[in-house]
């Protein structure tokens, strides 16, 4: 079973946050209040997102690299991770 299908309560809930979150900013930039607070929560969002990502990742190279069924898996997972950090990083 996949690490995000056991960790799916907790990741849902982070992301349930996140909208929260991201639903806070639109009510701040419709109240015209002030770019200070909306930074504030936009680092917020940030935050809490590259917690999320961090997770999952985490998680992806403990079951995926460390954990690999064989060198083949783990080389796919490696790659896996090489793109997704290749993306992160623009």
């Amino acid at each position: 079973m996949s690490h995000t299908t056991l960790q799916k309560k907790k990741l849902i809930a982070r992301v349930s946050r996140l909208k929260g979150q991201m639903e806070a900013v639109e009510r701040a930039l419709e109240a015209e209040r002030p770019c200070g607070e909306i930074l504030q929560l936009l680092a917020s969002v940030r935050g809490a997102l590259t917690g999320l990502t961090g997770e999952v990742l985490d998680d992806h190279l403990r079951e995926h690299v460390l954990n690999a069924e064989d060198d083949a898996a783990r080389a796919e997972a490696v790659e896996e991770i090489s793109e997704v950090l290749r993306t992160y990083i623009r």
